[in-house]
């Protein structure tokens, strides 16, 4: 018997993006209930049709600055088991850390990364599904920009590596395939980063997303 398809609602002003992803979207079998141009129908959509994701452009009318987060704090309020996925062409990401810090069905994608699809597609079933998924080049950003005594510079190129990957709400085995080394390798390396940075261990992949997230946001 065939699963039903999730059913998502977008919100982007740019009608030619949002109408691709509509159309990638229905491709890789998800429903889409509902486009929004703002803030305001976005909500309006998401409150008719209580999608299992909502798609949300980080800025959008009227005031272009931070609209989408904030729809997306409403609806995370209202209807918790609604899924998030912000989009930005920009790397913001201290607008929706709070968002971020929910750790179970949000995520976080720079919109050049639609660009690869299956990802995109993996991404939104992760979300979907109870996952967190932040983008690394976010998780770069903020370890460049951290402060000078900083406890992520004792971590070696191959911990920083595993600590981003982390961060995307991939498993150990996931990190594993990704670096192409052993899962209990894997195990060391998370061990290691969670004694360096003071953080206890778990194999709950929400909980190692949120450590990552809580870490980065005390830069």
């Amino acid at each position: 018997m065939d699963e039903t398809p999730s059913r998502v609602i977008l919100a982007d002003d740019d009608v030619l993006l949002r109408e691709g992803l509509a159309s990638l979207l229905e491709r890789a079998g998800f429903e889409v209930a509902g486009q929004a141009g703002d803030a305001s129908e976005l909500l309006a959509l998401v409150r008719e049709h209580h999608p299992d994701l909502a798609v949300i452009d980080i800025r959008m009318p009227p005031g272009h600055t931070t609209e989408g987060v904030e729809a997306a704090k409403v609806i995370r309020a209202e209807l918790p088991d609604v899924g998030i996925l912000l989009l930005s062409a920009h790397i913001e990401v201290d607008q929706a850390m709070e968002l971020l810090a929910a750790g179970q069905r949000v995520g976080y994608l720079l919109k050049s990364r639609v660009t690869a699809v299956s990802d995109f597609v993996e991404t939104l079933e992760r979300i979907v599904h109870g996952g967190s998924v932040v983008d690394p080049s976010l998780v770069a950003e903020l370890i460049n920009a951290r402060r000078r005594h900083d406890p992520l510079e004792e971590l070696t190129q191959r911990e920083r590596e595993v600590l981003a990957l982390m961060a995307e709400g991939r498993s150990n085995a996931g990190i594993a395939h990704k670096l192409w080394i052993t899962e209990g390798t894997v195990e060391k390396h998370v061990r290691s980063i969670m004694s360096r940075m003071r953080l206890p261990e778990t194999e709950d992949d929400h909980r190692r997303v949120l450590a990552v997230l809580a870490f980065l946001d005390a830069r």
